[in-house]
């Protein structure tokens, strides 16, 4: 692996081999990339910045006071950020950021979009790498985008949920017709991607808020005005991203009660049928059971009429209960 710096003023990011002995960071470097860093990477950085990088085991730690930390003069913040949506199997892994007054390390495991897009970004306007803390700052801008993005996602297929199962539930009853199983098993499943999709989304919003939270004290920015009204604006928007999360959590879960609704109504409806029937077809089998005794006296035995009667009347006991129960409503 090779770590990636950026620098001010410079089109793009520059890899270098931290396993040449003569590998050294150049002095204008403030973004310093390691993603699945070797031991050699972080040997480099730490030897550069004076500082220990934190581990793997470490950033997996959930307690604040493990995630948020200022030491020698630099502030250690850890947060969960998504990755993976792209491919269908997202996963909420943590990312850590390292602020000195000079640099800005980040350490990942992972490759969310939003280190790729904001690498780009800094391509086109070198601008935005000017300082480390303003690079941290448009770094967590792009994430917190990216998160805005994702519940928007879900939302959009939490509306096609519910027009699936309010619209075409509402179409099949008019037609008298029934949704089919697969039609059930895929909403029931959409649901479950909805429901996961948006568990990890809530996590690394609350993981980012409390990042804000802490990176917004007066002691950790100071050199610029503007920097600390960002830092201040990205937390009011966390804020309203964890509320406008709650409220889509609220839909997936009255979706699920109306989805398994739904599913007992299909499955009263059979079992309706099927006790339908039994009703219909008892008296018919009983008139049939009655002729159907060999006793000698039977005064219909010897009736010319009594095959068409005895018919006729298992017509009639079939067809009466069917009537009543078109009657009152239970068919």
């Amino acid at each position: 692996m090779v770590l990636r710096i950026f620098q001010p003023g410079r089109p793009g990011g520059i890899a270098i081999d931290a396993g040449e002995a003569s590998a050294i960071l150049p002095s204008d470097t403030v973004w310093i990339d390691l993603l699945e860093p070797s031991r050699e990477e972080e040997r480099l950085v730490e030897l550069t910045l004076g500082l220990q990088v934190p581990t793997r085991e470490e950033m997996a730690e959930i307690e604040p006071s493990s995630r948020l930390y200022q030491e020698r003069g630099a502030v250690f913040l850890t947060a969960n950020v998504m990755s993976g949506i792209e491919a269908g199997d997202p996963v909420s892994t943590p990312v850590s950021f390292v602020l000195t007054p000079e640099h800005l390390v980040t350490v990942r495991y992972a490759d969310p979009k939003p280190f790729r897009s904001f690498a780009a970004h800094i391509q086109r306007e070198p601008s935005l790498c000017g300082s480390a803390t303003m690079t941290l700052i448009h770094l967590l801008d792009a994430i917190i985008d990216r998160l805005a993005d994702t519940l928007e996602v879900v939302q959009s297929d939490i509306d096609k949920t519910s027009r699936t199962i309010f619209r075409r539930g509402l179409q099949s009853a008019r037609r008298r017709g029934r949704m089919s199983n697969d039609t059930l098993q895929e909403l029931l499943l959409r649901i479950g991607d909805d429901q996961d999709l948006l568990a990890k989304t809530r996590d690394s919003l609350a993981s980012m808020g409390r990042l804000m939270s802490f990176l917004s004290l007066p002691h950790h920015i100071r050199e610029d005005r503007e920097l600390r009204e960002h830092v201040k604006s990205l937390g009011r928007d966390v804020a309203s991203l964890i509320d406008h999360s709650g409220f889509l959590a609220t839909n997936i879960s009255f979706l699920l009660d109306a989805s398994l609704g739904l599913i007992n109504i299909e499955q009263n409806a059979i079992i309706k049928i099927f006790s339908v029937a039994a009703v219909v077809f008892l008296p018919p089998t009983l008139v049939a059971s009655i002729y159907g005794m060999n006793f000698e006296h039977m005064p219909e035995l010897r009736w010319l009429l009594g095959y068409p009667y005895a018919l006729a009347l298992m017509v009639m006991s079939a067809v009466l209960p069917y009537l009543f129960f078109k009657r009152k409503g239970w068919l």
